[in-house]
């Protein structure tokens, strides 16, 4: 009997439920090395482990309600979401909470979240129910073009407005997408064409216009939860992170060589002690829990967890955190191969490739190959509403798993049957 309670609650799946489960530990463990900054903060050394636990509790329970809702159902939420999304955007636009000059936090009901994390999985919801809607045999119809440009370019330019990050991180999913979905390659081409000349002209309108906020030196910032460059409110306005914008865009493209002795921390201390945390781990890492730079790096148990991952686990735990997204993105592909319909499909591999992007962005971001953008770690990093939501993603996909298990599984029974009579036809004759 517990053995089969126990498969009604680990339906789907059941490599995706491992890379899931590790996951998950490995948020427990580095995120509790990493509250550093909180525990002095609240004076509290278990509450933000607690709290963590206590949201991963609630993704998981989020995550097994979702798997076992029928994947053909997951049509039905795509409109309600999508004004959700719109109507909650604008709302984060103009009466949002403001964290480092961009509002993006709201509450409804006395629950706190940010719209652009529902936003982007709607997006992916509604591109996959065009192109599964507009499948043709020799791909998806030219039209479809048209329908998820329009749906895009209006939920990415919301989001947009105050999490540029995750406008690209969504968009680019969403050219994937496309491409997975056989959209005509003159179309996935003009568009990556138009948003590179998009790309120059607004890198250029930001570097010429945008006016560089002054910074707070870090060390004031080490018990603050926002990020260590902390920006001044600005007066608003469409382009009124321009400024933080221009900073990040300078940062990463200045080679000038730095001396050791000569590079200030408290200016750019979130890059200098993540480069220090890796340096520090002298490949084999310093074991859970040993991190030193955590006291240090503000940002350690959210944006940057993955360079304490480095400090602590080393190189091998670094490739192992990886390698869990790309068994995630490989096994999820896998699943989609078997689904019969397109629908299916389309949403599964659109998730994966949503989590799995943003995985890399924050990796590279961590050891200095992308500019700073503010991206978690997907189901790893410290967060509120983005680990229920990511929990609810992996739902979908398990649930997804599921549907796509059985139909393989009829199928073989009904293949099966046709041999058996087809060898009884031929014994007779």
């Amino acid at each position: 009997m517990k053995n089969k309670s126990f498969g009604n609650i680990f339906k789907g799946d059941k490599v995706i439920w491992v890379v899931f489960f590790f996951l998950c530990m490995v948020s427990i463990i580095e995120v509790f090395s990493a509250s550093s900054s909180l525990s002095y903060k609240g004076g509290d050394y278990w509450s933000p482990i607690l709290k963590h636990v206590g949201l991963i509790a609630l993704g998981i329970f989020s995550m097994v309600i979702v798997l076992n809702i029928p994947c053909k159902y997951f049509k039905l939420f795509t409109a309600p979401l999508i004004a959700f999304s719109i109507l909650t955007l604008l709302w984060v636009y103009f009466a949002g909470e403001s964290t480092n000059g961009a509002s993006r936090w709201i509450s409804l009901l006395g629950i706190q979240f940010q719209p652009s994390e529902i936003a982007k999985g709607t997006l992916v919801l509604a591109v996959a129910q065009i192109l599964s809607a507009m499948q043709t045999e020799n791909g998806a119809h030219p039209k479809s073009f048209k329908y998820i440009g329009l749906v895009t370019l209006v939920i990415t330019f919301f989001i947009f407005l105050e999490n540029f990050s995750t406008a690209a991180l969504a968009f680019t999913t969403v050219l994937l997408m496309m491409f997975i979905g056989r959209v005509p390659k003159k179309y996935i081409g003009a568009t990556i064409g138009g948003v590179m000349l998009i790309a120059i002209i607004g890198v250029s309108f930001v570097m010429l216009f945008g006016e560089e906020e002054k910074e707070i030196p870090e060390k004031q910032n080490l018990t603050e939860m926002s990020m260590p460059q902390q920006e001044e409110e600005t007066s608003g306005g469409v382009f009124h992170r321009a400024g933080t914008w221009k900073g990040r865009i300078k940062k990463f493209f200045d080679n000038t060589e730095v001396a050791p002795k000569d590079f200030d921390l408290d200016k750019d201390g979130q890059i200098g002690h993540s480069n220090i945390a890796i340096a520090s781990s002298d490949i084999i890492g310093k074991g859970p829990g040993n991190s030193t730079e955590r006291d240090f790096l503000s940002q350690a148990f959210s944006d940057f967890i993955y360079s304490i991952i480095i400090e602590e686990l080393g190189i091998i735990g670094a490739v192992l955190v990886a390698l869990f997204y790309i068994i995630l993105l490989y096994r999820t592909g896998r699943i989609a191969n078997r689904c019969e319909n397109s629908f299916p499909a389309f949403l599964a591999m659109g998730l994966a490739l949503l989590l799995v992007l943003q995985a890399l962005f924050n990796m590279l971001v961590s050891v200095g190959l992308a500019p700073v953008t503010g991206q978690p770690l997907p189901l790893i990093s410290k967060g509120g509403t983005s680990t229920i939501i990511n929990c609810i993603y992996i739902g979908v996909i398990l649930s997804i798993s599921r549907s796509a298990r059985q139909r393989k599984d009829s199928t073989h029974e009904s293949g099966n049957k046709a041999n058996a009579k087809n060898l009884a036809t031929f014994a007779r004759q």
